[in-house]
C-alpha cells in the first residue's frame, strides 16, 4: 500500500516577553537603526526564568492539535527539532510526550541547527510514506536566548525563542503535484564550515553549554547559494517552475537573506512570508513559526504550493515542497 503525508494543522506559541532592539541598545553598543537597516529585525522574544524548550514545543503542539482538530491519540511520532534541548538527555520530545500524555508511539529529537525543522518534517514524512506512524507531530522549538553571548553585539542582537509545530496525517494513495501533501524533502549538510557558525561548548568537549559564535558574511555568501540552490533541487525533483511557487516559507535567518535568496531565484519578495522583524531568528522554529502566521493571516490558502527552505550551522540546508 502507497502512502503520502498531508500537513492537517499548525500551531505557535512565543514567550510573552519582548525585548525591543531600544532595549538592547541600553546594554551593547548598538541601535535600533543599525539592527534594522541590516537585518530587518525589530524585537525579538525572550523565554522567562525556568521557561524551557519544552515548554515551548508543548504550546505550540497542543495548538496544531487544536488547529488540526485533532487529539494526541492520533498521533504515533513526534519529531522534535532543536539545537536548545532542556538536558543532555533525555530528549526534549519525551518531555513534550509525557506532558502530552502520550504513552505509545515513538519521540525524539533531530539536531541541524536552523534546518532542523526541515530536517524533522523529512524524517516524519518518510516515517509516513513507509506505513510505520499514521499520525506525527513535528515541531520546532528554542530558547536561544540561553546560549547568547550578550556583551557581543555582532550575535546578541539576531536571535529570538519560540516554539512551531505542524501535524501530520498518512494518506493513502501516491501523492501527485496538485494534491495535498509533503510533495518532496531534500536534505544536505557539509562539516567543513562548523567554524562559521558553532556554540563554543558541548558535554563532551567542554563540560560548558558555551556561547554561539558566527562569521556573519561567510555565513550570508554560503547561505545564498545553498537556499537558492536547494529550491532549485525541489523544483527539478517535481517538473517544476519557480512561478510556480505560490509561496516561499523561509528560515528567517535575517531579511537580507530572504531578499538576497528571492532575486536569485527571480522571484518577487511580495511571496515571501518574513517575520523576521517581529521574530528574530528563532533557529529551527522560524520556518513553523511564519507558516503558522501565514496561514493564520490568510495569506496561505488551500491548494497553494509552498516552498520551506533553510541553512544552519554545520554547514546543514534542506527545502520541502508542500501542496497546502
Amino acid at each position: 500500500m502507497t502512502w503520502h503525508a498531508r500537513i492537517a494543522g499548525c500551531g505557535a506559541y512565543l514567550p510573552e516577553r519582548v525585548v525591543t532592539n531600544s532595549e538592547l541598545a541600553k546594554t551593547v553598543d548598538t541601535t535600533d537603526e543599525w539592527i534594522v537597516a541590516r537585518t530587518g529585525i525589530q524585537r525579538r522574544h525572550v523565554a522567562a526564568e525556568g521557561e524551557v524548550t519544552s515548554d515551548l514545543a508543548y504550546e505550540a503542539a497542543v495548538a496544531a492539535l487544536q488547529n488540526a482538530n485533532l487529539t494526541i491519540e492520533d498521533i504515533d511520532l513526534i519529531v522534535l527539532a532543536t539545537a536548545t534541548p532542556d538536558y543532555t538527555f533525555p530528549s526534549t520530545a519525551t518531555q513534550v510526550q509525557k506532558r502530552l500524555g502520550m504513552t505509545w508511539g515513538a519521540a525524539f529529537d533531530v539536531q541541524a541547527v536552523c534546518s532542523g525543522f526541515v530536517f524533522a518534517l523529512a524524517v516524519a514524512d518518510n516515517f509516513l510514506r513507509l506505513g510505520q506512524a499514521k499520525g506525527a507531530l513535528v515541531i520546532g522549538a528554542e530558547t536561544f536566548s540561553r546560549i547568547l553571548d550578550w556583551t557581543d553585539r555582532r550575535t546578541c542582537v539576531l536571535f529570538g525563542d519560540g516554539a512551531g509545530a505542524v501535524v501530520l496525517r498518512a494518506e493513502e494513495g501516491a501523492l501527485a503535484t496538485d494534491k495535498s501533501g509533503i510533495l518532496s524533502t531534500h536534505l544536505h549538510s557539509d562539516g567543513r564550515y562548523r567554524d562559521l557558525l558553532y556554540v563554543d561548548g558541548g558535554p563532551s568537549a567542554t563540560q560548558t553549554v558555551g556561547h554561539l559564535r558566527m562569521s556573519g558574511r561567510e555565513v550570508f555568501r554560503h547561505a545564498v547559494v545553498n537556499l537558492a540552490g536547494v529550491v532549485h533541487e525541489a523544483l527539478e525533483a517535481n517538473g517544476l517552475q519557480a512561478d510556480a511557487i505560490d509561496w516561499i516559507v523561509p528560515h528567517q535567518a535575517n531579511k537580507r537573506i530572504l531578499a538576497g535568496t528571492a532575486k536569485k531565484l527571480g522571484l518577487s519578495m511580495e511571496r515571501v512570508v518574513v517575520t523576521v522583524e517581529e521574530h528574530a531568528n528563532t533557529s529551527a522554529a522560524s520556518i513553523p513559526l511564519a507558516l503558522h502566521t501565514a496561514v493564520a493571516d490568510g495569506r496561505i490558502q488551500p491548494g497553494q504550493l509552498l516552498l520551506l527552505e533553510a541553512m544552519g550551522g554545520g554547514f546543514t540546508w534542506g527545502s520541502a515542497l508542500v501542496r497546502w
